[in-house]
């Protein structure tokens, strides 16, 4: 009876992995397992995809790659590398997905050289400035965690925390990863729902 039962439950628990392994671990799912075919693109960015990196580094306007679903409450990381000089960031909860701005979203903003710099790299403008910690990201590839629960919101670059608090935007909408100068790439792009 017991050997009935095992050879059973090890091959069901093989497929219970293999399944577990293609969302990515741990819940967790890969915004770039399709290329650029899962996300819409918009404004005059030149993204392009290879070797697991999405990557504009010319365009007419300033661009985005948005997710086609919303989240609300998620543990997003992920890496990015911007050159000299750059201009980027990452865009969530954004309430009008035809019209991603950094005053109906938040923007994780990544521009080390940002005239304003209380809006620099790791801060999100219009609601969390100036950043916990100065963090610059030019010429490397970063780490980025960015973790959206209720009103509360942490981000981490490269390991240091940035923001740390509670703000206004509770609404569900889609993560959007911006190009705006210079060249910047993203990889292991990966969401975790927490709702």
């Amino acid at each position: 009876m017991t050997r009935s039962v095992r050879s059973i439950t090890i091959p069901a628990f093989v497929a219970l992995a293999a399944a577990c392994a293609s969302i990515g671990g741990g819940g967790q799912a890969d915004l770039l397992s399709s290329g650029l075919d899962s996300l819409t693109e918009s404004g005059g960015a030149d993204w392009s995809f290879a070797n697991g990196v999405a990557q504009a580094s010319t365009g007419t306007a300033i661009g985005f790659l948005a997710t086609k679903d919303d989240y609300r409450d998620f543990e997003l990381d992920l890496e990015v590398y911007v050159g000299d000089p750059h201009n980027s960031g990452v865009f969530i909860r954004c309430a009008d997905r035809a019209a991603i701005t950094a005053t109906n979203c938040y923007e994780a903003n990544i521009y080390d050289k940002r005239p304003d710099q209380s809006g620099r790299t790791g801060a999100v403008p219009g609601f969390f400035t100036p950043p916990l910690a100065q963090v610059d990201a030019a010429n490397r590839w970063n780490t980025m965690k960015i973790r959206a629960e209720g009103a509360h919101l942490t981000i981490h670059v490269n390991g240091v925390k940035t923001v740390d608090g509670d703000g206004p935007l509770l609404n569900a909408g889609p993560i959007a990863l911006q190009w705006g100068e210079g060249d910047v790439r993203f990889r292991n792009v990966k969401v975790r729902r927490l709702d």
